[in-house]
């Protein structure tokens, strides 16, 4: 699948010599992007088609300077070496200013050490792998989302003093982000807790059912289910199938209602806990919200018919905000190295979707911009926040 979008970019009156490097000039500035558009990631292809959608509004909302934004989305179905076979397509045939928002953590892991070398932005990735927070040694690479590992440290803290007795099971992704959730989650039990059982899954197959029955047969009250949409939704349904009521601890990255939980079934979904640095459409909270009015004059506008319980919406409107706000910031300078340096220079940057006394902070040894989340719980319904405050997760 491919996306490709002229859309003209909100961007001050500059006093310094323009300076272009190739994917930029007077006229258009080229962004690349991967996506799941299909395979077993495909859940998240609504995020680069929200990208798309958030750049035709700033597009039609004029700009300034006459520059168009030239967002170029390829389908790496879910698969690492056809995310390399694309980004070499986005940098050496499109020729591309910075890549954004690519999504998967092995996709990205693959790509890395090649888009380094070259020298161009692997911007606010779309991954919370620890490994995107290492300006020393990946100088062209920035995560976005909170760090997978600082997440799995929220919940085990959280069972370790909630739960007297917990006997832990865990599934988990076999690759970099289950083993950063893991690792997390360990930490946070604080050595009180030793897991009982700790079973993977790899993303081609075709079913975790007997991952969940083996889990089930451990005797744990507490499940932690580290998996990506497709796979969670079938393990909250065997849950339920299974009459097995855990304890069910989700991965942030699966909380979508429309993606995950609906399919799942809601009252099998019931009294799960994960985590937000998010707003929740469903919660009435924000109906007199102005970011969440934002949002939803947006979605009315440039995504009507599109499911507004799908939090991977509020995901990609909210990194497409946080991008537009870089390159504004970059003026007439759009070289890479200039890229990077505002994305390192953000300072308690507010979105119209992230909760609030969350914002966003990077700098020159700080590539993590959003280190806040909350703990919630779906009620059947919706999710509730756990207490008025969002948690610092380093």
């Amino acid at each position: 699948m491919f996306i490709m979008l002229g859309v003209a970019l909100l961007c001050p009156e500059a006093s310094a010599q323009k300076q272009y490097d190739p994917g930029a000039s007077d006229t258009e500035i080229k962004i690349g992007n991967l996506m799941p558009y299909s395979g077993a990631g495909s859940a998240y292809s609504v995020i680069g088609k929200t990208e798309a959608a958030y750049f035709e509004m700033i597009n039609k909302k004029g700009g300034i300077g006459g520059r168009k934004i030239n967002f170029i989305s390829y389908d790496h179905a879910y698969s690492p070496p056809k995310a390399v076979e694309q980004i070499r397509k986005l940098v050496e045939s499109d020729e591309v200013l910075l890549t954004f928002n690519i999504l998967g953590t092995a996709h990205n892991a693959a790509v890395q050490k090649y888009l380094n070398a070259k020298k161009i932005p692997q911007l606010f990735v779309g991954s919370g792998a620890e490994r995107w927070n290492d300006p020393a040694h990946f100088p062209w690479t920035m995560g976005w989302q909170p760090s997978y590992q600082a997440e799995g440290r929220i919940y085990g803290r959280y069972v370790a003093q909630t739960v007297s007795d917990a006997k832990v099971a865990i599934l988990w992704q076999n690759d970099d982000s289950g083993r950063d959730y893991v690792k997390g989650f360990v930490e946070g039990l604080g050595g009180k807790i030793e897991p009982a059982l700790k079973l993977s899954y790899e993303i081609t197959d075709p079913t975790i059912d007997p991952q969940i029955s083996q889990l089930k047969a451990s005797g744990a009250n507490v499940f932690f289910d580290v998996a990506s949409p497709k796979f969670a939704a079938q393990a909250i349904r065997k849950t339920g199938e299974l009459q097995w009521r855990p304890m069910h601890v989700l991965n942030n990255i699966s909380t979508s209602v429309a993606a995950v939980l609906r399919p799942a079934g809601v009252d099998n979904a019931k009294g799960l806990i994960s985590t937000a640095y998010l707003k929740d459409p469903l919660d009435p909270a924000w109906s007199g919200d102005e970011g969440y009015l934002h949002w939803i004059a947006f979605m009315n506008e440039y995504m009507p018919g599109a499911d507004k319980a799908d939090s991977n919406i509020v995901y990609g409107y909210s990194v497409a905000q946080t991008l537009v706000e870089v390159l504004r910031m970059c003026g007439d300078n759009l070289s890479r190295e200039n890229v990077m340096k505002q994305a390192a220079s953000l300072k308690d940057l507010k979105l119209d979707m992230l909760l609030p006394g969350i914002t966003i902070n990077t700098s020159a040894a700080d590539f993590s911009p959003i280190k806040e989340e909350q703990l919630i719980r779906f009620d059947g319904e919706k999710w509730e926040r756990l207490g008025p405050d969002a948690a610092t997760i380093r």
